[in-house]
């Protein structure tokens, strides 16, 4: 497959670090120090795709388990917005009483605990457990045995190779769709894009954050590519803001305006400033931290001393997975705010109901099956007399040769 040139979109320069490598693997950075970069990051990108293509032809045969498993997962690393998704799709499931489990690999997580995107999906969707290992076909075996799971969803699962899945759902960020056409770490490829032929389809996401032209592009591309995968139009829409210690969503009208300082740790973070744009925010400063960042001590104490020198009226605010792991109302006598997101399907819903509704009768007709082959051993009163047929030597006892 011939990708089209990059038009990934690089993060504001206040984010120096990220603006500098994205533009680096975009071919925007020029000179010698920059292109010699670029040749052995490509060298290693070629020994990364070797070494995909043994994983891939010599992996075990995957355990399938008796429930089905619905994988969302992506092309490459950074942040295409998963956890809407999933929350989407696990909301969707737990509407229909479908008794799902959520079983994600946990990178990120800090001293064995549970990551940002786990606290967070713990905060959406209190009734749905989630499990955290990378024997996620372990996991999916206590969900079943322990947790009673009909249905089995695989957050980032597309390249997992121990777990058979059943629907594999692949995002695409319709901002950087193809991480600047390069596997890594030339690029934000975890393997080639034919890999979308192992995918039953793709959710377009962010689409209303690029141009109608580079939207229909995308989609023609894909088309042509992939004639068989169904696409689904997405968009992450903003429903009110969150605050520590409240518990009622703040209209977005808080943002509209007023100067922001921003700040976040998350695999996009270009996208998060976007969307506090669009909600009529006014960014005089921002800062990026490393996807996943830990917030230790020493940070929260330079996030507030920022916030302390900044103009008074200033409004901070940083994406929900950075507000679940800091857990503060204020820093540096700032309000922060976090928006709350979730994913609007602008096209597509019909297909990905009939998908999931598949997949959710197939779980709950295979959990009825197991529940009916549970024995019931009979209860027998002392003198009721003797028992006849299997049931009869549950003692161990044997009979005797010639015996009835």
């Amino acid at each position: 497959m011939v990708i089209a040139h990059s038009t990934c979109k690089s993060p504001p320069s206040g984010a120096l670090w990220t603006h500098t490598w994205e533009h680096l693997l975009s071919g925007k950075s020029r000179g010698l120090s920059a292109s010699l970069t670029r040749g052995a990051l490509w060298v290693a990108s070629g020994l990364y795709g070797a070494g995909w293509w043994v994983r891939s032809q010599f992996s075990k045969k995957p355990v399938r388990l008796n429930r089905p498993v619905i994988s969302v997962g992506n092309l490459t690393v950074g942040g295409t917005g998963k956890t809407p998704a999933v929350a989407w799709i696990a909301r969707w499931l737990r509407d229909r009483d479908i008794q799902v489990a959520l079983l994600s690999r946990g990178y990120g997580g800090v001293d064995g605990g549970q990551n940002d995107e786990a606290l967070l999906l713990g905060e959406l969707l209190p009734d749905v457990p989630h499990l955290q290992s990378p024997d996620r076909a372990n996991l999916g075996r206590v969900a079943i045995e322990e947790l009673e799971a009909e249905l089995l969803l695989l957050d980032d699962g597309f390249q997992h190779t121990r777990l058979a899945r059943d629907l594999d759902l692949v995002l695409i960020d319709a901002t950087c769709p193809f991480g600047h056409g390069h596997l890594l770490p030339r690029g934000l490829l975890r393997e080639p894009v034919s890999g979308l032929r192992r995918a039953h389809a793709v959710l377009l996401t962010r689409a209303d954050q690029v141009h109608p032209d580079q939207l229909a592009s995308l989609r023609a591309l894909l088309k042509r590519t992939f004639p068989d995968l169904p696409q689904i139009i997405t968009r992450h829409n903003p429903v009110g803001l969150v605050r520590e210690g409240t518990d009622e969503l703040i209209p977005l009208q808080e943002l509209a305006g007023k100067p922001v300082a921003a700040f976040s740790g998350v695999g996009r973070p270009e996208a998060f400033h976007r969307t506090l744009e669009q909600l009529g925010a006014r960014l005089i400063d921002q800062r990026v931290y490393p996807d996943h960042f830990a917030y230790d001590r020493e940070a929260v104490r330079d996030l507030r001393l920022w916030g302390s020198s900044l103009p008074e009226d200033t409004v901070m605010a940083c994406t929900r997975k950075d507000l679940v792991k800091l857990r503060l109302a204020e820093l540096g006598g700032r309000p922060l705010y976090a928006p709350h997101v979730e994913l609007e399907i602008l096209e597509g819903v019909t297909i990905l109901e009939e998908m999931l509704e598949k997949q959710a009768n197939a779980g709950r007709a295979s959990a009825e099956h197991d529940a009916a082959e549970v024995i019931t051993w009979p209860v027998v009163a002392e003198n009721d007399g003797p028992l006849f047929g299997p049931l009869a030597n549950i003692s161990g006892e044997q009979d005797e040769p010639g015996e009835a």
